[in-house]
Parts: structure tokens; sequence; C-alpha cells
């Protein structure tokens, strides 16, 4: 049985004095970065998907006094292909890859100027997985059919992690801790009951990771019903498994977002009932209208009064944030120190530039799905609004948890799909022209040659105005 450690820390600079890495992990790791850099894609997509959300979090290689987590080695590796490649993506630089590239930066800049010298490698390990995270699943990814392989990989993994959730749930036993390690072999335990958690940093997370699936899986149905099961089982196993609010909000809204499909075209006046519904909310209602999240209670035990207030605080300590985040959240009162919310993480970590451009990366996300959803066929149509459910899962799931573990990559491969998904209705269809009907080339008079002095005649006199490539007209 391996030792049980408490794995918080989220970056290069801090973890355990030495490595933990378990050599079935390490093999793991091995077959994975070999099919990536010299395999086809799709065993890449698959390989790395599974060893990403297989392998328990607190697995790392200390390497120069730097800790680096499976999931980090696995992306810095995988991106040796996509250079190699010459960092050639499916259409190239879109409206996302520039939003996340602004998000990005900004935000590491800003983390990185608040938290100076100490937030360093923080910043740099976040910089390093999200750059080589995002761009190898743009690489990866370049089709529907990438998106198949994809989406039955996660299925996989799911169905894995199900399984052992709610063995976890059951007998308070986290059987990847107790084996490979990284991770608590003992699960926290609320209200006498056990909140699993599998290989992710914290039970919330693990049950976001598995909600926000389930609208790939629905769709995952006409294309293959017995993934599309085995993935919803899991899932569905993940989230009550955690015993927590946030991931069955997460689960619901996706579910939700599913059944607006016969309302696809009435999305314009939807959106704005749901404003005039928020507006009145704040007419009538005695406190900001976020503090609806306080009045949320699934599971008994729940903190929705501390999300609200939590916001409420970030709202009111604008002035210390807005530029460059700030670093002293938690003299704002009990317990501000837990940014247990994604909105206000931004914030607080890259200020309001970050909070705008993470912001508007969703809402880009949305309009693209969309607006293309009107060019292509029904089945694909059906791809966009899964897709759009999904979308809409994540931002649920943002106003109870930040993403900081394994979520990370899910965010990042989930982008990409966006991306491979549109990428066939963004790119307008060329037809090829025929090509001119050309006038034969007259040929001097000349004398008859001998024939190697006529083949060389003919090509000194032609050579001006026949040019292969490019040149006047003939």
């Amino acid at each position: 049985m391996q030792v049980q450690y408490e794995f918080n820390q989220r970056d290069l600079g801090h973890g355990l004095s030495g490595s933990l890495l378990h050599p079935v992990v390490a093999a793991a790791m091995v077959l994975t970065i070999v099919l990536m850099l010299w395999r086809p894609r799709k065993y890449g997509i698959v390989a790395l998907i599974c060893c990403t959300f297989l392998v328990p979090r607190g697995q790392e290689v200390l390497f120069l006094g730097a800790h680096f987590y499976v999931r980090q080695i696995l992306v810095l590796a995988g991106f040796i292909r996509v250079a190699m490649d010459k960092f050639r993506i499916a259409g190239g630089l879109n409206t996302i890859d520039k939003l996340f590239l602004a998000w990005v930066f900004y935000r590491v800049f800003a983390a990185t100027v608040t938290n100076w010298p100490g937030g360093t490698m923080e910043q740099l390990a976040f910089l390093m997985q999200a750059i080589c995270g995002y761009f190898l699943f743009r690489y990866l990814l370049r089709s529907e059919k990438d998106i198949i392989t994809a989406a039955r990989a996660l299925a996989v993994v799911a169905a894995i992690l199900g399984a052992s959730m709610l063995y976890e749930h059951r007998v308070a036993v986290n059987l990847f801790g107790t084996y490979l390690g990284g991770v608590p072999a003992i699960p926290l335990i609320r209200d006498g009951t056990a909140r699993a958690q599998a290989t992710f940093g914290h039970s919330i997370l693990a049950g976001c990771f598995g909600a926000t699936l389930i609208p790939l899986f629905v769709w995952l149905w006409k294309e293959n019903r017995w993934f599309a099961v085995l993935g919803i089982t899991g899932s569905t196993l993940m989230v009550f498994s955690t015993v927590s609010s946030t991931p069955l909000l997460a689960y619901v809204a996706g579910i939700f977002g599913l059944l607006l499909w016969p309302l696809r075209r009435s999305m314009r006046a939807l959106r704005w009932g749901i404003l005039f519904a928020v507006l009145g909310m704040s007419v009538l209602m005695n406190a900001p209208v976020w503090f609806v999240i306080s009045h949320v209670d699934v599971v008994g035990g729940s903190g929705g009064y501390d999300r609200a207030f939590l916001l409420d605080t970030c709202f009111r300590h604008f002035w210390d944030w807005w530029l460059i985040g700030t670093n002293r959240m938690g003299s704002w009162g009990y317990d501000m120190w837990d940014m247990s919310d994604q909105f206000v993480a931004e914030a607080e970590t890259g200020g309001l530039i970050a909070l705008i451009c993470f912001i508007v990366m969703i809402a880009k996300c949305f309009g693209r799905l969309g607006s293309l959803r009107k060019r292509v066929k029904p089945k694909q149509q059906w791809l966009f609004w899964c897709l759009g459910a999904v979308m809409l899962s994540h931002i649920f799931a943002y106003f109870g948890v930040a993403y900081w573990d394994q979520t990370q990559i899910w965010w990042f491969a989930f982008l990409a799909m966006i991306s491979a998904a549109t990428l066939q209705a963004a790119t307008p269809s060329l037809k090829p022209s025929p090509a001119p009907v050309r006038a034969a080339i007259p040929l001097p008079e000349v004398e008859e040659p001998a024939e190697e002095t006529q083949a060389a005649v003919v090509f000194r006199e032609t050579e001006k105005r026949l040019r292969p490539w490019g040149g006047p007209e003939l």
C-alpha cells in the first residue's frame, strides 16, 4: 500500500522531496509518448486521453528541482510532434485560438508580476501546460472522425473511473491512491458519507469532469451505442459518487441544454428572456442577484452561501484586482483565499483583461457553434448542439469550482473539439474552375537538322514563352 499524501500543489516549484512514479505509471507514460510521436494521430489521441485521466494527479518526476507531473510531461512530449510538423494545425489560427493565447499570456504576465518572485514557477507550469496542451489537441483533433475517436476513449475512461468511484464511495477506499499513490487512499468524509475523487485533485473536480461529458456521450449514441452507454453510465456514477452539488448542477445543466434542441430556432428570444429574468430578480431581491447561488443545496452541507459571498466580495474589491489581479484575497474575509469559482479565479489571478478574454472566448465558442450550425446538415447540427450543451455544463461547474488538475486538460481538449467540429463549415467550399483552353504554340520554321540539333533549337525558341510556374500567359 502506498503512503497517503495530500496533493494541493499546482506548480513546478512545490511537491514531494523526491519523485513519485509507480512502475505501471512510468510504463504507461513511455508508451503514450511513443504512440504520440511515432504512430498515426488516432493512437496518440486515445493514449493521451487514457494516460492523462487514469493516472493519479500526484504522480510526478523531480528533475533539477522542478516537479513535473505526468500530465505536464505528456503534453510537453506531444508538443514535440507539433513542432516537428511545423505547427500545422487544422484550419490555421482562428479567433478562438487568438483569444486563448491572449487569455493565457496576459494571465501569466499579471500573476507573475503580482506574485513576483514566488509565483514564477507556478505561472511557468500553467503557461507550459496551457500552450502545449491546447495546441497538441488542436493538432490531433482535425475532423469529426477524430472527435469520435476522442469520445470513445473518454467513454472508456469514464467507465473505469465511474466503477472505481462507486467502490470508493461505498467502501471509503480510493483504489488509485491505495495501489498507485499520488492521491489520498482514504477519501474525504462529509456527514458520514465518502466523497469519491479517484485520480483527481478533489471530489468536485472529479464529478465535474463526469458531468460535462454527458452531452458528448449523448451525441455518440448515433455513432456507437455501446460506447455511449458505457460513457453515460460511467459519468453518472462519477457525478453521484462525489456527493457534491456542483457536479449535480453541471449534470442537470448539460441535460437541460440538450432538451432545448426543439427551441433551436428561438434561441434569440430565449436569451432575451434570460436577461430580463436576471434583471427582474436584481430588482425584486434584497441581496445582489448572485446570492441566488446561496439557496442551492442539492445534497446537504453544500457551500452555496460561501460561493455567493465569494462573488460578492470579489465585486466589492474590484479596485484591488482590476489591473493585474491580487494576492491579498485572504485578507478580505474568512476563507476568501479559496477561489472556488473559475470566474473569480480569473479575476483575482489575471485581472479584468484576463477575465474579459476568458468570457469572450466562451461567448465566441457559443457564437461559432450557433452561426455555423445553420450551414451544415442535420447530423452535424446535432453535434454542434451537443458541444454547446457541454459548454453550458462547464459554465455551471465554473460557478462552484476552479479547474486546476486534469480538468484543465479536458477544458483545453474541449475547446479544440469546437474548432475541429466547425472547421468544415467555417471553410468556404472552393469549386475548381476549368482550366482555360490555350492555342497551340507555333513553332518557328527551320531547316530540318539532325535530331539533337532540332530539340535544342525548339527549346531555345520557346523557353521564354513556356514557364511551368507563373509568368505571362501564353
